[in-house]
């Protein structure tokens, strides 16, 4: 920081600049217990790592209030799986999530629009997305999105509004 022009300082007393720390030529390598040596593991149950991945949560509150729901359903319920859904979705493109994947994830489920779901759907959705909103059923959270096909996922909105839910989620 520079001094006050009042201050007095010596004539021989060079002006101090900034001066990046010494260079380090080694290359970086995982020597810490906890590095992981070959990336990120992949598999079931073990999420799908992205960037800024708390913004689904924000993304998911414009859909509170808004969803087609049944009286055995809950929306924090129904809104904590398809934020993982869209966390998935998003990390697949490598990107933080945005609107479009939770629309994808709502629409497949049926709880975006006006009609009344089929009751199939209902027996179908509900057993999966109950109790998600709970830290206990992390388990069943993972296994809700890992049971969700890519194809649909690599979908855009349209293509699954327009679609049937046993096709989108190979159910027969």
């Amino acid at each position: 920081m520079a001094a006050p022009e009042f201050v007095p300082r010596p004539k021989a007393e060079k002006a101090r600049v900034y001066e990046s720390p010494p260079w380090k030529f080694d290359p970086w390598v995982p020597e810490r217990p906890s590095d992981l040596d070959r990336g990120q593991p992949i598999g079931p149950r073990l999420g799908y790592p992205g960037p800024d991945q708390g913004f689904v949560l924000k993304l998911a509150r414009s859909f509170e209030g808004k969803l087609t729901l049944t009286e055995q359903e809950h929306e924090v319920d129904v809104l904590a799986g398809a934020s993982a859904i869209a966390l998935r979705r998003a990390s697949m493109f490598g990107r933080a999530p945005v609107v479009h994947d939770l629309t994808v994830a709502l629409s497949a489920f049926g709880f975006l629009g006006d009609a009344e779901p089929d009751a199939d759907l209902v027996a179908y959705r509900q057993p999966r997305f109950e109790g998600l909103a709970h830290g206990h059923h992390y388990l069943e959270q993972r296994e809700l999105v890992d049971s969700v096909p890519e194809s649909l996922l690599r979908m855009s909105p349209k293509e699954v509004a327009s679609e049937s839910w046993r096709t989108l989620l190979d159910v027969s």
